[in-house]
């Protein structure tokens, strides 16, 4: 295809989908790009986090880009500082570090009617110009911090998992944990042996996957990936057609559900003796139905003199310590926040406002929506990697990018083709995907009644309800009826094909 002019493109975000989409973008020959990062480093969410204990619950060869391999995990589940270290040196190898712009927020993003440019301003005044905005900022960015009566009358230090102090001393000191994901167990199986005491304060329990996560590579492995790029590649290929599996387990009711399901239920049966300890420990709703937490260490932690599991609702906090409903004063020196993040945020806290005036806030009045996690009705010439309804529990994170990030240069080719000037998606096309959406969550196990970070405020479940080879004819060839399109000496709709003609 014949390029007539460079498209001018902002990216926000340089974790793992503005990671992708800059690949992509490097692929597909587009260099006029500039990456805004609010963090000092690559890596997004793993940048963000730094708590102690903190593993990644996807095993590490399928929890890497198609594009850059890494042969030489040193463990089957990777710890989050090698996680970021491996986004840092991915984005070196591309060569692209000069192209982020880090310790840079935005704080709004304008589109013009008149000339079909987003001006985007960043929070130290700086203004760029752009003929596209790709939205990469994720999902998991602003912390979801409790709304506790006196939670900042506390004399002690109070520490979310999402922003560590690394200077903070826990050895030696009580500690109170707040929150049951994925993060609360780490951080009480980290805590608890150097701590004088650990208190995990539990409103909902959770189903725990017993599983090894301290397990290192196996030996050989690094050495025999590392010699072969091929053998990499099948692996990773392998890797996720082996993950198929996951979405038959959470999208259907099948046998696998049910074996995953008894298997959450043999690992608490297995590792929790006390009657009714246990009983405090069994979540009222089925296993799966919430983020899965998976641990092989939480209830050997529990087991431990030196922690309490309370399981009373908090009522308040106090200069020094945390009060529950039974009247209990828990005395203690440090709180930990482990209560996750604001996940459906996406874009925020950031104006966007688009064509007529239309903000984002407005078209998300009743919760965040999108075309196939791509496009906002509205928004001409503005994408979202991993947006709304990007979250899986069975689709690889990086092959979800990836495919989005591909699908987006498709319409980035058109313009520098001089085929269209904007692309906006179309309401209705919009609220068929989501029609079609709402369907098929019915019969998946997130929808079997828990809340969950799942859940928007309106109730409906944020995820992507369908499989794999689902996603990749989503996203493969962009379909022009479900978009709005203008071109050169058109002042209407048009479309690409008649417009070439």
């Amino acid at each position: 295809m014949t390029r007539v002019r460079e498209p001018r493109i902002v990216v926000i975000g340089a974790g793992v989908a503005g990671i992708a989409t800059a690949h992509a973008l490097q692929q597909a020959g587009f260099h006029d790009f500039t990456i805004l990062e609010k963090g000092s480093d690559v890596g997004g969410v793993w940048y963000w986090n730094h708590y102690p204990g903190l593993t990644c619950d996807v095993p590490s060869q399928i929890y890497q880009f198609s594009f850059a391999p890494k042969a030489d995990w040193s463990r089957i589940w990777a710890t989050g500082p090698e996680i970021q270290r491996y986004h840092r040196d991915v984005v070196e190898e591309l060569g692209i570090v000069e192209q982020i712009r880090f310790d840079t927020e935005v704080a709004s993003a304008v589109f013009d009617d008149d000339t079909a440019e987003w001006t985007v301003a960043t929070a130290a005044g700086e203004v760029l110009v752009a003929d596209f905005v790709i939205c990469a900022t994720g999902i998991l960015h602003n912390p979801a911090v409790p709304d506790i009566p006196g939670l900042g009358d506390f004399t002690g230090d109070v520490v979310h998992t999402a922003r560590w102090d690394d200077d903070l001393v826990t050895d030696g000191r009580r500690v109170a944990v707040i929150g049951t994901g994925s993060t609360g167990v780490q951080v009480v199986s980290a805590l608890h042996e150097g701590a004088a005491s650990v208190t995990h304060f539990v409103r909902s329990a959770q189903w725990i996957l017993w599983a090894p996560m301290w397990l290192p590579q196996i030996p050989g492995v690094s050495v025999l990936l590392g010699a072969s790029r091929t053998l990499q590649d099948a692996v990773y290929q392998l890797s996720l057609e082996a993950s198929g599996i996951l979405a038959d387990v959470v999208l259907r009711q099948s046998w696998r559900r049910r074996a995953v399901q008894a298997y959450a239920r043999i690992s608490l049966r297995g590792q929790v003796f006390d009657a009714d300890e246990r009983a405090k420990l069994t979540p009222d709703y089925q296993p799966l139905c919430k983020r899965q937490v998976i641990s092989g260490s939480y209830y050997r932690a529990l087991r431990s003199p030196r922690t309490e599991l309370v399981t009373d609702p908090i009522t308040e906090i106090t200069p020094t310590g945390i009060r529950t409903a039974d009247g209990t004063l828990h005395e203690v020196d440090v709180i930990v926040l482990a209560t996750g993040f604001r996940a459906h945020d996406y874009m925020r806290p950031m104006r966007i406002e688009g064509r007529g005036g239309v903000t984002l806030d407005d078209a998300w009045a009743d919760g965040p929506r999108a075309y196939r996690m791509t496009a906002i009705p509205g928004f001409p010439n503005l994408f979202t990697v991993l947006g709304p309804n990007s979250p899986t529990g069975s689709i690889s994170l990086q092959y979800s990018a990836e495919l989005t990030a591909g699908y987006i240069v498709k319409w980035l080719e058109r313009f520098a083709a001089g085929d269209v000037d904007t692309v906006e998606v179309t309401e209705e096309a919009t609220a068929e995907f989501n029609r079609r959406v709402a369907e098929a969550l019915e019969p998946t196990v997130w929808n079997t009644g828990c809340n969950s970070w799942y859940l928007t405020d309106a109730g409906t479940v944020d995820l992507w309800p369908f499989d794999r080879a689902t996603m990749r004819r989503m996203l493969t060839t962009p379909e022009v009826g479900d978009f709005s399109l203008t071109g050169p000496g058109c002042g209407a709709t048009v479309d690409v094909a008649q417009s070439r003609s």
